[in-house]
């Protein structure tokens, strides 16, 4: 990892993400989450002031350390313990059924192998339990998707790895998971970036 993606792509990350009309659909998302929660991609924290009351815990799960610092203010005012465990989310380091949520938000797009990274939210979210789920993702306007596919080989390398044009839902179901809600939506803004899939997935 080299300079741009350790030091100046979080701090973007960080800008871009941190809108008010993403934490409004942040906080909607998270809602109904509680117990131990393995939040994969955590970023800059940018979640963490929606953590609902019934969250006992979270897991963190991310390779940036430049994003741990920019967090630490939020870290330092949150109710909720936040415990950093990982830097992958494709090698989780829990135990089977150990974990009670998960949460994703803006992450699913980046993972190299998101296959094996939701393989292991399988594992770890116990049964009965929901993964959270905010990500931007492939349109069906096939307009756009064309545009999508066209200009991700360019998003990969200045992004981070981002893919504008993958199928979350498909993706999730896949993975051995049954989609119990979900909301599909244009942000305001190029429509190419900004397709969302927003909901709550449980181990089939």
């Amino acid at each position: 990892m080299g300079f741009y993606e350790r030091t100046v792509l979080p701090r973007i990350v960080h800008l871009t993400c941190g809108a008010p009309h993403i934490a409004e659909l942040r906080a909607r998302v998270m809602q109904g989450l509680s117990g131990d929660v393995v939040e994969i991609g955590f970023g800059s924290g940018h979640n963490v002031p929606h953590y609902p009351e019934g969250v006992g815990r979270v897991l963190a799960v991310d390779p940036s350390l430049t994003g741990r610092k920019l967090a630490a203010k939020r870290l330092a005012r949150s109710p909720v313990p936040v415990e950093f465990v990982g830097l992958d989310g494709e090698v989780l380091p829990l135990a089977v059924a150990s974990v009670d949520a998960a949460l994703s938000t803006f992450t699913l797009c980046t993972i190299p192998d998101v296959g094996r990274a939701l393989t292991e939210l399988r594992r770890v979210v116990r049964p009965g339990g929901t993964v959270h789920f905010l990500e931007h993702g492939l349109s069906p306007d096939p307009r756009v998707a064309a545009r999508q596919r066209r200009l991700t080989p360019l998003q990969r390398r200045i992004g981070g790895g981002c893919h504008l044009d993958r199928p979350i839902r498909d993706l999730i179901v896949d993975a051995g998971f049954e989609v119990e809600s979900l909301r599909n939506y244009h942000l305001k803004g190029p429509r190419v970036f900004g397709y969302m899939y927003e909901g709550v997935a449980r181990p089939a």
